[in-house]
This record gives C-alpha cells, sequence and structure tokens, in this order.
C-alpha cells in the first residue's frame, strides 16, 4: 500500500493569469491513500457451440440474402432438420420446411433421414416456382453434418445449389 503525501501549492493568480493584480493562496491538499491492485485476467476457453455461434454471426455480416439470390440457413438438432431461404434486404423468409409438417412427413410416414430429403426437395421446387437460380450462402449455422444433413444436401445438390 503506497501512501502520497503532497505539500501545499502557492501559487500567486498574476503569475498565472496576469490579469488581476491579487494573489491568492491554494489549501494543502489532504493526505491520500492509493491503493494498489493487479489485475489478473482468466481466459475461458469458448465450447464448441459458443465458438460456433460466434463464427456464425461474423459469416453473416459478410453475406446476405437478396430477394434474387437468398441465404439458405439450414438448423439440425438432434431429431429434425429446418430449412429456410431468407431475404435479409428486405427481411423476409422466402421458404420454410422442416421434417415436423405433416405434408412432408405423413405421405406416406417415413423416417426423419426420408423427411430431410423431401425437404430438399421441396426447396428446390419453390426455388423453381421463386425464379431462383442460386444461393448467396450456405449457411449451416456452424454444426457438423449428420445423416438428414447430408439427405438434405444431395437433394439441393442436384437442382445445382452446392457442388457435388
Amino acid at each position: 500500500m503506497a501512501v502520497a503525501n503532497f505539500p501545499a501549492l502557492q501559487f500567486k493568480t498574476c503569475d498565472i493569469f496576469r490579469s488581476t493584480p491579487k494573489c491568492f493562496k491554494l489549501l494543502p491538499l489532504q493526505k491520500t491513500n492509493l491503493f494498489v491492485k493487479t489485475l489478473v485476467v482468466e481466459a475461458k476457453a469458448n465450447t464448441r457451440t459458443e465458438s460456433a455461434k460466434i463464427r456464425n454471426r461474423r459469416m453473416l455480416k459478410k453475406f446476405n440474402g437478396t430477394p434474387r439470390r437468398p441465404r439458405l440457413s439450414v438448423f439440425c438438432s438432434e431429431k429434425q432438420l429446418y430449412a429456410m431461404l431468407v431475404d435479409d434486404k428486405n427481411k423476409k423468409c422466402l421458404f420454410y420446411g422442416s421434417t415436423l409438417q405433416k405434408s412432408i412427413r405423413d405421405d406416406p410416414t417415413c423416417t426423419t433421414i426420408d423427411a430431410a430429403k423431401r425437404v430438399g426437395e421441396e426447396l428446390v421446387k419453390a426455388c423453381i416456382d421463386l425464379n431462383i437460380n442460386e444461393i448467396s450462402y450456405y449457411d449451416r449455422n456452424g454444426f457438423a453434418r449428420g445423416e438428414r444433413m447430408q439427405a438434405f444436401e444431395i437433394a439441393i445438390a442436384n437442382y445445382g445449389f452446392l457442388p457435388t
């Protein structure tokens, strides 16, 4: 613990301002205690999901969807797959499909892998209707591919969205 002790300072206003002839005396400063604390910086390692989210936010700054070249955003949970075509300029969702939709799942009943393939096929049909030939960015939300994601990617790669 360091303690600072300063003597009283004396100035004349004529020395400082040169306009007033009066002189004044500054009061002595009180003793002040200066405490010095050490700064401790702890590094926290990002978990896999946190780093994926950070990476995804950084990529979204670079790639934005337009009505002619929308962004394809796909999220794959433990059991389901969700896909969206997003127009970021107008802030609209052009297409939404998931493996939970009854129109995709019940005609006839199927597994989630087959439903993910059907979501890809529905996405291709929606792109043909909207006259969309390419996407600006394929956003997997930073997560690795699984069987549902691979089935979905095969369906849209046949249309030409992804390299084979």
